[in-house]
């Protein structure tokens, strides 16, 4: 039941998610409208707009993501080695499964380039070996030929000259990506580890490497900030409903951990 769950969880999210609820709430407004139901379904109409116009704001982002989830500050390679973190863990993001720029070949999504960048840079700040830990996601469905860590591995080296010492690439999801390298660096006796991902992935990520027995020191990235004149903060973006999108599926995912926890 988890198996077929897990494959038919990308649909079900983003239905549940920006562009695509409002959206549909909209239509509903619009075949209520149709059949005799004119203001109540034009008020779900005008609601679904305001909506999809407020998530797609970059200032509402930002305040989602400082309000709606828990808060984590930047670590440091000093506090790193206070808290006598063993290895530096940087979780995948997703792949670009064919980039004509570089002959077809699967890339790092712009997720998974950052945090690989920051996890490598952190590692040089400290010493600190790097674990990364990515699969096949659940939405490839057959189409990723490589795991995320196979390609982050790669280009590590490649774009960086550093080699990343552990590489896990059967997880599909969060949780996987815990309990799935958990194996690989307890065997090495590692179990004090600086988690890196983005700032809104940081609750549910830091929650299941501690269910998988580690203690984790959060070394979030990717903070949300504004990074615009405050007339075009109010005026929709891509970039600003990507991240209320990000946020509010972190939100769901922690809200559905607490009422179905796996251990």
């Amino acid at each position: 039941m988890v198996f077929e769950l897990g494959f038919i969880k990308p649909l079900l999210t983003n239905v549940v998610l920006p562009p695509a609820a409002p959206l549909l709430l909209a239509f509903m407004g619009l075949l209520l409208a149709k059949k005799s139901r004119k203001r109540i379904g034009l008020g779900l109409v005008a609601l679904s707009l305001a909506a999809l116009w407020l998530l797609a704001c970059h200032g509402t982002a930002v305040w989602l993501a400082r309000h709606a989830l828990p808060q984590f500050q930047a670590t440091t390679a000093d506090e790193l080695k206070t808290r006598q973190v063993q290895a530096i863990v940087v979780l995948g993001g997703g792949l670009l499964l064919g980039a004509p720029e570089y002959g077809g070949l699967p890339q790092p999504a712009a997720y998974t380039a950052a945090r690989l960048r920051y996890g490598v840079w952190l590692a040089r700040q400290s010493n600190l070996p790097v674990a990364f830990t990515g699969g096949v996601g659940w939405a490839a469905d057959g189409m990723q030929p490589l795991s995320e860590a196979d390609v982050a591995g790669h280009v590590a080296l490649q774009d960086y000259g550093f080699k990343l010492r552990w590489l896990e690439t059967a997880s599909r999801d969060t949780w996987e990506n815990a309990h799935l390298l958990a194996p690989l660096l307890l065997k090495d006796g590692v179990q004090r580890i600086a988690l890196v991902t983005d700032a809104w992935h940081m609750p549910r990520s830091v929650a299941a490497f501690e269910r998988a027995g580690f203690i984790v020191t959060p070394a979030p990235m990717g903070f949300a900030q504004p990074i615009e004149s405050p007339l075009l903060q109010w005026l929709p973006s891509a970039q600003g409903l990507q991240i209320s999108r990000q946020v509010l599926r972190e939100c769901l995912g922690l809200a559905v951990a607490r009422l179905m926890p796996i251990d």
